[in-house]
């Protein structure tokens, strides 16, 4: 059983990946861990618009969506407590102001998952706009394609696997201490510098 260590936050951690990779899941076991606040930026887009991702995608389309996605994770970043893990949608990073805002602002964790993972876990779901009525498989590679390089711009990545909830959060936690012992030890720490977990 992991060992609980202090870890001192001054800012919020925001969970970025493609879908399925584990962000809500993941986000709020390390929330529930470190005692703090959870939010899911899509379940406070669809309070806000009074209906679903999948709605809005369909009513208004998505350069609409990315809109309010913005405005909803602004208002995010600015509701006390400051502190606390928010989990974002998988275009949400891609969005050049919603990436230029969190990486100024929080501490982002990309989980990183494979192309099998990602299918085997967002297969039969129906909340996943981009996936309804397509072959998954091959959009999901598309997107693998086109946004692991933008991901790879966030503080920490962390590989997660078909494996228990538990020793990804562990890959999580123990990258987040690393990277809190890099900040406070090193007055010449650059934003550039990653902290990778691939066990």
């Amino acid at each position: 059983m992991r060992v609980k260590k202090q870890i001192q936050l001054d800012k919020p951690i925001v969970m970025v990946g493609l879908m399925g990779a584990g962000k809500t899941s993941v986000g709020r076991a390390l929330a529930r861990y470190l005692g703090i606040p959870f939010v899911d930026s899509d379940k406070e887009i669809e309070k806000a618009a009074g209906c679903s991702v999948v709605d809005i995608f369909a009513m208004y389309g998505e350069k609409e969506f990315r809109r309010v996605e913005e405005k909803v994770i602004e208002r995010l970043l600015e509701t006390p407590p400051l502190v606390k893990v928010i989990s974002t949608g998988e275009g949400a990073f891609i969005t050049d102001g919603v990436r230029n805002m969190v990486l100024k602002n929080t501490l982002t964790i990309w989980l990183k998952a494979d192309l099998e993972l990602l299918v085997k876990r967002t297969n039969f779901r129906q909340t996943r706009p981009q996936l309804l009525n397509t072959d998954s498989r091959q959009i999901l590679a598309q997107l693998i394609k086109e946004r692991y390089d933008v991901y790879a711009l966030a503080d920490i990545m962390v590989e997660t696997k078909d494996e228990n909830i538990h020793k990804t959060l562990n890959k999580v936690l123990c990258a987040i201490e690393k990277t809190s012992c890099v900040d406070n030890n090193s007055q010449d720490n650059q934003k550039g510098e990653k902290t990778h977990e691939n066990i």
